[in-house]
Formats: structure tokens, C-alpha cells, sequence
């Protein structure tokens, strides 16, 4: 059984670089490589692409690398938490391409199935379809988008194995799996890391042969990034 356990986060990330481009899991701060995230933070390394659902706030997930100008671009679909996001964009510090959510997934599906490039229609007859492509398809006109071309993916499951397999929990289940396999790297972080063959096959997400280096992560916040309360009825 081929073992993809690594010592912890400072060497799952070995290899990281300026100016390359990663993807990481995760919707608003649910489902988020925390612990990856922190790392590359301590590695202060710059020029990044980051192609994420959203950018984090201010003070968590990748807003912690937007603080340290680690940036050059975000490739994302919604970035209305993030004050500092805001600020980079506006004075342009900041790259951003905003594409639609469901192209965001699919351009990650893309990459993990190997394939170059597939015809959406969404975002035809707009601003996304600015110099790309387009065709018509049974009288519908569609844009031809690309697959991702990453170097890393950071991922975050609930449980996985020594082998790479991953199980997702609830929300967290949103662009992880699709980014499994993506990259010419992927880095899982797990809350529990238990022995290969352990896991029943039938609950496992994501088959290990998309996983290049898996480990249990560390002290998890989980932050709640907007909460919403019900009022209290009076009695």
C-alpha cells in the first residue's frame, strides 16, 4: 500500500514558491486548509495566484495572506467579506478575475479529469466572455473556458487514511473535491489521519490516487464567517 502521510504541514508544503499558483478548498471559512494556509503565511512567500470561492476575511483563511501582500491575483467568485481585498482591488494592488461559481467548479473538474477546456454558457453576452471564445450549440451560444493550471492544491477533509482517501463533512464538502487532483500537487490536511484500509469504501469521497501528501492538521478555529441568530421571542 502506497503511504502519502508527510511529518506534518512544514513538509507537506516543501517545494513552495514565489509566483506560483495555488488552489485552496473551502466556502467562505467552512471547509478552509487552515493549517496549510498558516504555513504559507510563515514562508512570507509572494507573487501568488490564488484561486479559491473567496478570498477569506480580514484576519482569517486567506485574508492572512492578502495582510502580508503575498497576493499578486485572485482567481474567485465572491470577495464581499474581505475590507483588504476591497482596498488591494480598488487601488490596483491586486489582480482579480471574477468568474461565475459553477465555472470556478468546473474549471477545477477540468484540471482533475484532464481536460484541456470545456464550453459553459454562462457568462455569455457579458464581461466574462471578454476574449474567449464562443460557439453555438443547438441554437444556444456558449464560451469556451480553460481548464486551471495549478502547481499546488491545499485541500481540507474530515478524515482520510495513509493511503490519500478523504471523507468530507457537511458544507466542507464544496471545492475540495473538485480541486483533489487538480494541481501537480495536491496537499490534504485531515482533523483525524487513521491507517490505510480502515475507512469503508463506500463513504470515501476522494480515492487517494489524487492525493499527493496528506496530514493531520492542528487546532482547528473554524470560525462562522457571518452568524445569524434568530431573535428571542417574548414570552
Amino acid at each position: 500500500m502506497i503511504r502519502k502521510t508527510v511529518g506534518g504541514v512544514v513538509e507537506a508544503t516543501e517545494g513552495v514558491k514565489d509566483n506560483m499558483t495555488f488552489m485552496l478548498g473551502g466556502f467562505g471559512l467552512c471547509g478552509i486548509p487552515e493549517n496549510s494556509i498558516a504555513e504559507l503565511v510563515k514562508k512570507n512567500i509572494k507573487g501568488l495566484t490564488c484561486i479559491s470561492n473567496n478570498a477569506g476575511v480580514d484576519d482569517f483563511g486567506l485574508g492572512l495572506l492578502l495582510q502580508q501582500k503575498q497576493i499578486k491575483k485572485m482567481v474567485s467568485s465572491y470577495v464581499g467579506e474581505n475590507d483588504e481585498f476591497e482596498r488591494q482591488m480598488l487601488s490596483g494592488e491586486l489582480d482579480v478575475e471574477l468568474i461565475p461559481q459553477g465555472t470556478l467548479a468546473e474549471r477545477c473538474k477540468a484540471a482533475q479529469g484532464g481536460f484541456p477546456a470545456f464550453y459553459t454558457p454562462a457568462g455569455y453576452g457579458t464581461e466574462v466572455a471578454e476574449g474567449k471564445e464562443t460557439r453555438e450549440f443547438n441554437g444556444k451560444m456558449y464560451i469556451l473556458e480553460k481548464a486551471f493550471d495549478a502547481d499546488f492544491a491545499f485541500v481540507k477533509a474530515w478524515k482520510g487514511d495513509e493511503a490519500g482517501n478523504l471523507i468530507f463533512k457537511g458544507t466542507a464538502r464544496n471545492f475540495n473535491p473538485c480541486m483533489c487532483g487538480a494541481a501537480k500537487i495536491t496537499v490534504a490536511e485531515v482533523e483525524e489521519l487513521v491507517p490505510a484500509g480502515t475507512l469503508d469504501p463506500d463513504h470515501v469521497h476522494i480515492p487517494g490516487i489524487f492525493v499527493q501528501r496528506i496530514f493531520k492538521g492542528e487546532r482547528y478555529e473554524k470560525r462562522i464567517e457571518q452568524r445569524t441568530v434568530r431573535k428571542k421571542e417574548q414570552e
